[in-house]
């Protein structure tokens, strides 16, 4: 996979050594040279120096042939112009970009260009509060413009769902159960796993059938 990464801040760079170290192949972006010339010796990526929010500098560097951009600078106003640009003018097909402002959230979305957006603040909050929720619903990510997230519900002694198998749950044809997660142990569901209480159970939900998912785990 060709990965395109606009930021060689903390983030940036923390990122392209992942993928570098799993065998992808990275672009980063970076409009300081000297930021570049200090990194270039401990990061063995192609280091493109440029503006990422110039149509004429990612072009030059063929972001037409990328499978995933990341705008991962600390400023969310060119995140949006970056992930604009590779949606609209060279057809990436998966843009992640970085929310540094929990404020500016909701402007990125499919309109900007955007597939997934990652709000830190967000995360930690999801995170805390998948570790101390039961019997409540917990949005942990965002996917295609915000339409479709991935859910966590812990179920509790009175969920409905207890005791059932989830081919009898009538789960909505816009949600699906990924993964239940089981005394630290993983099950992949299948229509015959039986819930029981304690289980966490994971749902790629849309929007639309949140609200319906929410009263089968967790009740009215």
């Amino acid at each position: 996979m060709k990965v395109a990464i606009a930021g060689a801040g903390n983030v940036g760079t923390a990122i392209a050594s992942d993928l570098r170290a799993n065998g992808h192949e990275v672009l980063l972006f970076e409009r300081d040279p000297e930021l570049v010339a200090r990194l270039r010796e401990d990061l063995e990526i192609t280091w493109v120096v440029a503006d990422a929010c110039e149509v004429s500098s990612l072009d030059a560097a063929g972001l037409a042939t990328v499978d995933v951009v990341v705008a991962a600078t600390g400023d969310d106003e060119d995140n949006l112009v970056i992930s604009l640009l590779a949606k609209q003018e060279f057809a990436v097909p998966r843009v992640v970009a970085r929310v540094n402002h929990p404020k500016n959230q909701w402007l990125f979305n499919e309109s900007w260009g955007v597939d997934v957006s990652v709000s830190t603040p967000q995360l930690l909050t999801a995170l805390v509060e998948e570790a101390v929720s039961v019997g409540s619903l917990v949005r942990l990510l965002r996917f295609q413009g915000g339409n479709a997230h991935l859910v966590e519900v812990t179920l509790a002694d009175d969920s409905p769902a207890a005791g059932s198998a989830l081919v009898d749950l009538g789960v909505p044809r816009e949600a699906t159960v990924v993964a239940v997660v089981r005394d630290d142990r993983l099950i992949v569901p299948r229509g015959d796993t039986r819930l029981a209480v304690g289980d966490e159970v994971l749902v790629l939900v849309t929007a639309e059938a949140e609200e319906a998912v929410q009263r089968l785990l967790v009740g009215p």
